[in-house]
């Protein structure tokens, strides 16, 4: 996406999962859910397998070798792991991890702009609407 800054997370996020090239991370169905295969994606973006195994243009992509690093960032960004049972695809059955946000989806790169990263003080914000939602049941926040 155009309105985002091309070194951010969810920007070589979008770029990893719409490029034909990189197999470890991919859409679901639906394209409302992104999917990561962790050993693949391990070789293929972090580069810790053996050489040559990198999808084009991902090498060096993060400044990380663990994937740890990448569901802290996923997580810090509002993604969601949801747990699924393990899917058949093309070959042996794969176990791949399942992150949702309302933010990112198929065809809709206008939506990466708003995937902010969770600060200390967004995430205050979070925790008030949380317990003001818990106090007044039934009723939404805005």
């Amino acid at each position: 996406p155009d309105s985002i800054n091309p070194d951010s997370f969810p920007a070589k996020l979008w770029w990893l999962v719409n490029s034909p090239r990189c197999r470890s991370v991919y859409w679901d169905t639906r394209g409302q859910e992104l999917l990561i295969e962790e050993q693949l994606f391990v070789r293929e973006v972090l580069g810790a397998g053996p050489a040559g195994e990198e999808a084009a243009g991902a090498a060096n992509l993060f400044k990380t070798k663990r994937f740890t690093s990448i569901v802290r960032q996923l997580n810090l960004y509002g993604f969601h792991k949801l747990v699924k049972e393990p899917l058949a695809r093309s070959g042996p059955i794969s176990h791949p991890h399942h992150y949702h946000s309302p933010h990112f989806r198929r065809h809709r790169p206008d939506l990466v702009v708003h995937l902010k990263r969770l600060t200390r003080a967004r995430k205050v914000k979070v925790k008030v609407k949380v317990a003001v939602s818990m106090e007044l049941p039934g009723q939404l926040l805005p």
